[in-house]
């Protein structure tokens, strides 16, 4: 499509696919979504991105990373049917990360039927040069309808002002001043000390309305103000090959819980043709596990299997929310891991395993995102698959002078016949555990 040409989509189930070549020195990109009435967000919710995944009303979820084919893509799915009836369009953006969208090659945005893997707009290359977002196009209503527009519009204030420009408040971190610069306290001038034994100043009394009858009571205080939300962070981390670890406490995940969620996709089989991906997700079972080692030196597993869900409140400190099989974002499969015990752990080993649908992780492309109730998540993509295996490592945590440190892992495994993938993934991590046969 050309820019500014636009064209019906169906009103059902949408795929958005933001797409590029990788290579050396070409920066990641994420994709989100604003959700507008008269071309501002309503609130900071209709925004849908890295850290805010799921819109209230499910119209709008963002599903993740994946490489696979010599190209990286981003992942939005759009319900047209929830979206609400206020909601006049809904705009599909970009951010560069770590570079400018000059040098991202090949990037494009592309909008599917899941149910058919039919195209419904597709606008390639358009024209990027220093700008670090980027609006691709948008999706509005048209005579009862939807249509898609290819939009092209660029912004060299990244993210930031891209979400600013739509009516987010966004909350970054402060710089620090230069030291030329003068330095400005930002504390109130003091009060002014009460002179010695003075009286304390009376209370005032609530006062009738005018022209209320005698005796009549004062109306109630007016309740104070709700407080406002917080606004939306945009920082995050991702771990590569080239930088493959993070400490925690200096992202600001000290104290709360973090959650740690895997989502995936896979390879459409009813098609019969190359290149389509689609979200059958129920015809795989993934498990999301985690090995642990706590300071005393107990050492488990938290797992499905067994119903060993673990405990978040006592030991390991370590709970699985639930067995899914959907691999959604906003689901998906979820550890949660209480950061209030960081002394109680030693280390955690987060993996994860085939349990039934697929032979191995060859069509399976999963993101996995750390996400502390404090401070900046954590995320990264699993490579590409070349071998046939039934477990993977993910990440593995570790508990380094008081400090969490976050390592990707991303390490597929091949068990030799007989050895669960558990055992092969004790044995490469030395755990050291004796193992039981487990069903769920």
């Amino acid at each position: 499509m050309p820019k500014g040409s636009n064209v019906p989509v169906p009103t059902t189930t949408l795929r958005v696919e933001l797409g590029w070549r990788p290579g050396p020195g070409v920066p990641d990109a994420d994709a989100s979504a604003l959700l507008l009435t008269a071309g501002k967000v309503r609130s900071d919710g209709d925004f849908v991105f890295y850290n805010q995944p799921a819109h209230a009303s499910g119209a709008v979820r963002h599903e993740g990373k994946r490489t696979a084919g010599g190209r990286v893509t981003d992942t939005l799915a759009v319900d047209l049917a929830r979206v609400e009836s206020a909601i006049e369009r809904i705009v599909l953006a970009a951010s560069a990360d770590g570079g400018t969208f000059g040098q991202v090659p090949g990037l494009y945005i592309e909008v599917t039927d899941p149910a058919t893997g039919q195209v419904a707009a597709r606008f390639d290359d358009p024209g990027a040069t220093v700008e670090t977002a980027f609006v691709l196009g948008e999706l509005y209503r048209r005579q009862g309808g939807w249509k898609f527009r290819a939009v092209g519009q660029g912004y060299d204030s990244g993210l930031e002002g891209l979400a600013e420009d739509f009516g987010i408040t966004v909350d970054e971190p402060q710089h620090t001043a230069p030291p030329t610069t003068p330095a400005r306290a930002d504390v109130p001038p003091p009060t002014p000390a009460a002179p010695p034994n003075a009286p304390p100043a009376p209370a005032t009394a609530p006062v009738p309305p005018p022209g209320a009858a005698p005796g009549t009571p004062p109306p109630p205080p007016a309740a104070p103000p709700a407080p406002a939300a917080p606004p939306v962070r945009l920082s995050k981390v991702t771990l590569t090959k080239a930088a493959p670890a993070v400490s925690l406490a200096k992202q600001g995940g000290t104290s709360g819980i973090m959650r740690v969620n895997l989502n995936w996709q896979m390879r459409k089989q009813s098609t019969g043709r190359t290149g389509l991906w689609g979200t059958r997700q129920s015809d795989v079972d993934l498990d999301l596990c985690a090995l642990y080692e706590l300071a005393d030196g107990r050492k488990g597993v938290v797992q499905a299997l067994g119903n060993a869900f673990g405990s978040l409140h006592r030991p390991p400190y370590i709970h699985l929310d639930g067995d899914d099989r959907t691999g959604a974002v906003a689901a998906g499969e979820n550890l949660t891991v209480n950061l209030d015990h960081v002394r109680d752990f030693r280390r955690i080993l987060v993996f994860v395993t085939v349990y039934e649908g697929a032979r191995s992780f060859a069509d399976l492309h999963a993101t996995v995102t750390l996400q502390p109730q404090y401070g900046a998540p954590v995320d990264f993509s699993l490579d590409e698959c070349t071998v046939p295996s039934t477990v993977c490592a993910l990440a593995l945590i570790t508990n380094t002078g008081g400090d969490l440190v976050v390592q990707r892992e991303a390490r597929y495994l091949v068990p030799e016949r007989g050895v669960s993938p558990q055992r092969t993934m004790d044995r490469a991590y030395g755990w050291g555990m004796n193992w039981t046969p487990g069903r769920k």
